[in-house]
């Protein structure tokens, strides 16, 4: 494997420790999800077919740090759908979450966001409502349209849904279906393996959020310059490749995560919680970055 950024390596900010259970709508804000002085807001956003919920490894970590909400993307986890006459493409998408965030009194958070949610989170940049955008494995920087999908599983796992979640209580059959998006897939709690593919069974807002994610493409020309990008590739991602540097934001920082898939954050959540406070931090962090050869 060879690349031209850098391979994330050391822990940044803090001893990593964690400060008690989380709400997953505004984990380590106040009662009402709104930020609380004394830590920047920091919005993570989960991917196509997943909910706030994948973020729960990492969120202990980054809360003594930042003031972490993690919220459902329109159509996913317990959130409603978009109206049916707005195509939720990403900026449609990251037009609810920047509503949703000014109805808590949230104005202008960091944003981490993984795959889809990266792409989200690209958007509320561009729109002026991210301080800092940091992106694990974007979904949207392919050169061209993707196009339809040959197939899809999501179909008959709808129809046998009921078979589908008790089968995945099997560890084998666990292992197998998170090893399409995870490189370690007994780092996963078999709960949270359930909830994460039965999230992706019955998102409402899947079938349409994915038509929208394929026909479409981010366009990184006059992107904010004052929005720091970092954006960080997972080595073992089966799903998106790395994007080429003309397909990024000027400017973005460019990273590998070593060892890790697409959704990486139960492979190993102090990688990615070092790459998000680095991401969101001020200035430059040399102990987070070792030049990547190959």
């Amino acid at each position: 494997m060879s690349g031209d950024g850098e391979r994330a390596a050391d822990a940044v900010a803090g001893d990593g420790s964690a400060t008690g259970a989380a709400d997953r709508l505004a984990t380590g804000a106040g009662a009402d999800g709104s930020a609380q002085p004394g830590r920047e807001p920091l919005l993570l956003i989960h991917g196509l077919g997943a909910a706030s919920h994948v973020w729960d490894p990492v969120v202990p970590l980054l809360s003594p740090h930042r003031e972490v909400i993690a919220l459902d993307m329109p159509g996913f986890g317990a959130a409603p759908a978009l109206p049916p006459e707005v195509e939720p493409t990403a900026a449609a998408l990251a037009g609810a979450l920047r509503e949703e965030l000014a109805a808590r009194g949230i104005e202008r958070p960091h944003v981490a966001g993984n795959s889809l949610g990266a792409w989200v989170g690209l958007e509320l940049g561009r729109m002026g409502a991210a301080r800092s955008v940091t992106c694990l494995s974007p979904a949207g920087l392919w050169r061209a349209p993707i196009g339809p999908r040959k197939g899809s599983g999501r179909l008959w796992a709808r129809r046998l849904r009921p078979l589908v979640s008790a089968a995945l209580w099997i560890g084998p059959v666990r292992d197998r279906a998170v090893a399409t998006f995870a490189a370690r897939p007994r780092n996963w709690p078999t709960a949270a393996a359930r909830e994460l593919v039965l999230a992706w069974i019955d998102a409402e807002g899947y079938d349409g959020a994915n038509k929208a994610m394929r026909e479409h493409i981010f366009d990184p020309a006059g992107y904010p310059t004052d929005v720091p990008v970092t954006i960080a590739w997972a080595e073992l991602d089966q799903q998106v490749g790395p994007p080429k540097p003309e397909r990024r934001p000027a400017g973005a920082r460019f990273l590998v995560l070593p060892d890790v898939g697409h959704v990486p954050m139960w492979d190993d959540p102090e990688l990615v919680a070092h790459t998000i406070l680095a991401g969101t931090a001020s200035g430059d962090l040399p102990t987070l970055a070792a030049t990547y050869g190959g």
